[in-house]
């Protein structure tokens, strides 16, 4: 299956510029169009990269009508849902914004292409959390273990799964779900990886005095960020309608024995602190997947090392604080 034209929402943040950035590259003749907010990632450089290879279109997804007139417009082949409200500790702060925001959002995007009788293969990225804390007896976890989500940011991802599955089962509408685990992502400031790395450069250019993080007893797999967008993907051309597949990495490691790996790589030593803020009412603490059946169905694996992902993450950080530097 070839895609001629695809529209990505929540092209500004982090997922979706990786996204669009993939897919120009491994795909040059594709048309990329995006769904983005005025006030998302606002000055943050994501899209720099693309220069022209995407079509930008201002959309709220919780304005239908907008919504439904990008889709006139684009017809797009496929679509790739990425857009929400992604940050799990805030949404213990806010958590009625990120509710509406992310069951809405996906509601009114599934309705619309439902109403403009188009049959695009639709893509939802949803995440691990919809797992909430697993019983270590279904651990790794499969496609089957029961969601129980931890978080109303969590709650949300389930909700909109269920969506997913409701409209390819009582409308036919070709949607492909995915869970992601873990992953390494530069551009996401919130993940505990990136903010590890963010602060280890502002320490070592001398803008911070100590490292602070939240529970360092989670463990996980980490996947890299260019390896998630390569399985994005291949399951949109390869994933079956009406089914969701775990995607993940092969890397077990803790949180904090993460973050000891960072340290080991950065150039002035590095304090660090509990900070009180940074700890969640509830956490995940033992997210480790299950992905036989993504990789039975495309064949496909991780690429980057462990190794790997760490030194681009790093890199990435160190560059962007170079560049705050010199503004």
């Amino acid at each position: 299956m070839a895609f001629n034209t695809v529209l990505i929402t929540g092209i500004s943040g982090s997922g979706g510029s990786y996204l669009a950035e993939y897919i120009a590259e491994v795909s040059p003749t594709t048309q990329i169009h995006g769904m983005s907010r005025w006030h998302s990632s606002p000055g943050s450089g994501n899209l720099d990269a693309l220069a022209k290879k995407a079509v930008l279109h201002e959309c709220d997804l919780l304005d239908f009508s907008t919504v439904l007139t990008v889709l006139q417009r684009v017809k797009p082949d496929a679509i790739f849902h990425l857009a929400s409200h992604a940050n799990v500790r805030v949404g213990f702060v806010t958590p009625l914004a990120v509710l509406h925001n992310n069951i809405m959002g996906t509601a009114n995007l599934f309705e619309a292409i439902r109403i403009s009788g188009q049959q695009p293969t639709i893509l939802h990225c949803s995440t691990s959390e919809v797992y909430g804390q697993v019983d270590p007896a279904n651990v790794p976890i499969n496609e089957s273990c029961p969601i129980c989500p931890s978080s109303p940011y969590a709650v949300s991802k389930a909700t909109q799964d269920h969506l997913a599955f409701t409209y390819w089962r009582c409308y036919g509408m070709r949607i492909v779900r995915t869970r992601m685990f873990s992953y390494i992502n530069p551009r996401r400031a919130d993940l505990f990886a990136t903010a590890f790395a963010r602060q280890i450069a502002r320490i070592e250019a001398g803008l911070q005095v100590e490292l602070l993080h939240g529970n360092l007893e989670s463990t996980r797999t980490i996947i890299d960020v260019r390896d998630a967008m390569s399985a994005y993907w291949i399951a949109a051309h390869e994933g079956e309608p009406g089914e969701v597949y775990n995607i993940g990495g092969e890397s077990v490691v803790s949180v904090g024995e993460f973050l000891k790996v960072l340290i080991e790589k950065a150039t002035a030593p590095i304090r660090t602190r509990v900070d009180p803020a940074l700890l969640r009412p509830a956490d995940v603490t033992l997210q480790i997947p299950n992905t036989s059946k993504f990789h039975d169905r495309t064949g496909w694996r991780p690429q980057f090392s462990f190794e790997d992902s760490v030194q681009f993450l790093l890199d990435r950080c160190r560059l962007e604080v170079q560049k705050n530097l010199c503004r």
